[in-house]
């Protein structure tokens, strides 16, 4: 849904699932036959266009406006859309109809009539087109297809103009009332914008940086920042992306997050300007599994009471929120769906449709699996902006995104629990079955492969049968388990559909010795340039996006987009930054005398100074081995356990008070949950240790990414394993400086961190630095603290 002064813009589509959508929420057919969940189907339609002959015109456009008068406003709606297709029969009646065509994954001799909002779309078009070409009567056909058989069903209509007109104005005048709100609220909420000014003094270089973000955003560009801490950067681009909006170069913001904590943060910043007198819708979707009412999802309406009728329900839960609060948090969330009884996850999803803002995950956006539909369906670009926090961790979630794998030993069990059911989903799941074992049979270790093909075939027909097995056997013993294997098969194939020369095929075994094959996505940035071309812009930021030539590749960058670096306005005097020069972790060094070592500059570091410190060791296996050499001489040792809960978390940061009595020293994980995210303040944490390079460990598919890229650009190491590390290494550095008034001491400890090859991803703010031994390091730690 757009808005451009007085007029708001919607598509056919939004229109009717927005007005028309109806009946329960369910899960118990594989969530394909599910209203949202079909798939466009984009190469179907094509393929059935290019065969209609001379009287079919393909890709139809269409639109209307129509004038509104409600509450004193006056404004018009244009309802948008391209029609599938238009025949035209000059010597039949109706002489004119509008085709409407369908990719689905069921077996279409279940489909007894059309899905409803799908005949609504047809019937959209032909008042449209009857409206304008002054036909009497017109007809729709939907046309709906097997994504795999091919195979067709038609569903045919005639209607008169009378007939037609009528049920549009309903659907018009349902809308109407949103639509008011919509253009009432916008209003309301540019001029609080063009009276809002940033909410702090500057600090040294933030003004520009502000700038920078307003520019690229009007530009339709992409901007890089590396911002150090302190910089302010989440004011820093949600401000000027608010001022576009309110300017009406924007007509909605996401906020994407990695990690809870970050998400917290971005709440924060758009509360303090509601504070300063934004009026402003925001929304924050939380994970299903967080909100749901149930112990576990189960979105039907046997398992769920909210589930009957949801839809029935969830407009006016909706409608009944936005015109009652305006920080829509997730416990208001939770409070009307309760109020109505509907499902909190899925009404959250609904109340994006008008929020201003989104905060929410970097799936909802880049995932295909987990993407917002209603916002991303199509190709077509909108005004939205997207602001991606911690960039850096969107590299990894990207590969994982777009890759697919599938085990053998998913056939086998679910081939066990339905052999009783259905022989010939039996049949199909044996015979990809031996596809597998033909592959195990020629994988020792790792084996890269060039042509699957047969197997992705078999798949395709595995599939036709699965799809009409859930349907007959919805509640079948062990649905949990067929469920995953359906869901897992089905995004191998979308990967599939997907794959160019960014990837490659390859088995292995995992770390139970169970076969696998695997799609792997080694370049992301062209799935993520066709997310983001959906949009109008995008700002990339974080403390750590060195080297940024290779976080603009492998984001999506283009050669016309921008990347700035953020001056950090901290005293270089409060912080300290050593490199312990004389030893090392790596593999062919790691024994007990190495590790003594380490413990010494330890020890003798946190010694200097009582207070809290993080230590922070590339792998649980030498954390644990440095502990055991600890236990008993260092004071206040508290140690992280690998799948820490919420609560285990948040006591494990407890710990580490302001002004304390004794000292706590935590010892943590690099790439773990305490070294990034987490705000530290003050004397809360006044020094961390860095024990190693953070060098991912090697393996099967690092070695893979290390060979593509030493073909690609001869820097495998690089892009597989150095540029991963020296993140860590940064983010968890980072840990010690949250503030302007902060003081503390940081120690690298591992000889390669004087070697060119590191150095030069060292940030600026890292210079200068001390090269130390322990002796030195006591001295400089000594004049460090008692600095006046």
């Amino acid at each position: 849904m757009e808005k451009d002064k007085n007029e708001i813009k919607i598509s056919v589509r939004s229109l009717v699932e927005f007005v028309l959508k109806s009946g329960d929420l369910d899960n118990r057919t594989g969530g394909r036959r599910d209203i949202e969940a079909m798939q466009e189907g984009s190469r179907i339609h094509r393929k059935i266009q290019k065969r209609m002959g001379s009287n079919y015109s393909a890709e139809f456009p269409l639109s209307i406006t129509v004038p509104i008068k409600r509450d004193e406003l006056e404004f018009e709606i244009t309802v948008e859309g391209r029609a599938d297709g238009i025949i035209s029969l000059p010597e039949e009646n109706p002489s004119v109809v509008i085709d409407e065509i369908k990719g689905v994954y069921m077996e279409l001799s279940h489909l007894e009539a059309p899905v409803p909002v799908h005949r609504a779309q047809a019937m959209c078009y032909a008042y449209i087109y009857a409206k304008q070409k002054i036909h009497n009567t017109i007809g729709i056909r939907m046309t709906y297809c097997n994504m795999e058989t091919e195979n067709i069903r038609y569903f045919e209509e005639s209607f008169s103009i009378e007939d037609l007109e009528a049920w549009f104005q309903k659907v018009i005048e349902e809308y109407g009332k949103w639509a008011a709100w919509q253009y009432n609220w916008s209003l309301y909420r540019n001029k609080s914008i063009k009276e809002m000014e940033f909410p702090f003094e500057y600090r040294p270089g933030q003004k520009k940086l502000v700038a920078d973000v307003y520019r690229t955003i009007i530009r339709d560009k992409r901007l890089f920042i590396e911002a150090p801490t302190g910089v302010g950067k989440t004011i820093s681009t949600v401000f000027p992306t608010v001022k576009a909006m309110g300017e009406g170069f924007v007509t909605k913001v996401f906020y994407l997050t990695a990690k809870t904590i970050t998400r917290t943060v971005a709440e924060e910043t758009f509360q303090l300007l509601v504070k300063k007198g934004l009026h402003l819708k925001s929304v924050t979707i939380t994970a299903k599994e967080k909100i749901c009412i149930l112990d576990k999802p189960d979105c039907n309406p046997v398992a769920c009471p909210r589930a009957k009728g949801h839809y029935d329900r969830v407009n006016d839960a909706v409608f009944d929120l936005l015109n009652n609060e305006n920080e829509i948090s997730r416990e208001l969330i939770q409070k009307y769906a309760e109020k109505h009884m509907v499902c909190p996850f899925e009404m959250s999803l609904d109340v994006t449709l008008w929020s201003d803002s989104i905060i929410c995950d970097y799936n909802y956006v880049f995932d295909p699996n987990v993407y917002l539909r209603r916002f991303f369906l199509n190709e077509k670009k909108n005004d939205y902006v997207f602001l991606i926090d911690e960039a850096h961790n969107l590299v990894e979630r990207a590969r994982e995104m777009y890759s697919a794998v599938l085990y053998k030993k998913q056939f086998m069990t679910v081939k066990n629990l339905i052999k009783a059911v259905s022989k010939k989903l039996e049949k199909r799941l044996q015979t990809c079955n031996e596809d597998l074992l033909k592959l195990k049979r020629e994988c020792d270790n790792c084996n890269v492969i060039e042509n699957i093909t047969d197997f992705v075939l078999h798949l395709l027909r595995l599939m036709t049968e699965y799809d009409e097995f859930l349907q007959e056997n919805p509640n079948i013993e062990g649905k949990d388990e067929i469920l995953q294997l359906y869901m897992d098969i089905r995004h191998f194939l979308n990967i599939y559909d997907i794959y160019n020369e960014k990837y490659l095929t390859y088995t292995d075994y995992d770390e139970q010795g169970e076969f696998r094959i695997k799609l792997l996505c080694m370049d992301p940035s062209w799935n993520l340039n066709k997310c983001l071309e959906r949009g109008k812009s995008a700002v990339f930021f974080s403390a750590t996006l060195l080297p940024i030539h290779y976080y603009k590749e492998q984001l999506g960058g283009r050669e016309e987009d921008y990347a700035v670096y953020a001056p950090s306005p901290f005293h270089t005097d409060n912080r300290l930054l050593m490199i312990g020069r004389d030893v090392s972790t790596k593999y062919t060094r790691r024994n007990e005398a190495e590790y003594k070592k380490i413990y010494e500059y330890i020890y003798s570091f946190t010694s200097a100074k009582k207070g809290n410190y993080m230590v922070f060791f590339p792998s649980y296996q030498m954390l644990n081995s440095i502990a055991q050499l600890a236990e008993g001489s260092l004071e206040g040792l508290v140690i992280q356990k690998s799948f820490m809960t919420e609560l285990e978390k948040e006591a494990f940061l407890e710990e580490f008070t302001t002004e304390p009595d004794t000292s706590r020293i935590g010892f943590c994980v690099m790439g773990g949950v305490f070294s990034e995210g987490i705000d530290l303040k003050s004397d809360r944490l006044i020094g961390a240790v860095i024990v190693g390079t953070g060098l991912p460990m090697v393996g099967n598919e690092r070695e893979l990414f290390r060979n593509y890229y030493d073909r690609i650009n001869g820097r495998g190491f690089d892009y597989s394993y150095l540029y991963q590390g020296m993140n860590k290494v940064q983010q968890s550095a980072g840990r010690v400086i949250r503030t302007m008034e902060d003081k503390g001491a940081i120690l690298l400890l591992d000889e390669r961190f004087v070697q060119k090859q590191y150095t030069s991803l060292f940030p600026r703010e890292w210079f200068p630095n001390i090269m130390v031994d322990i002796q030195s390091m006591e001295t400089e730690l000594d004049s460090f603290w008692n600095k006046k």
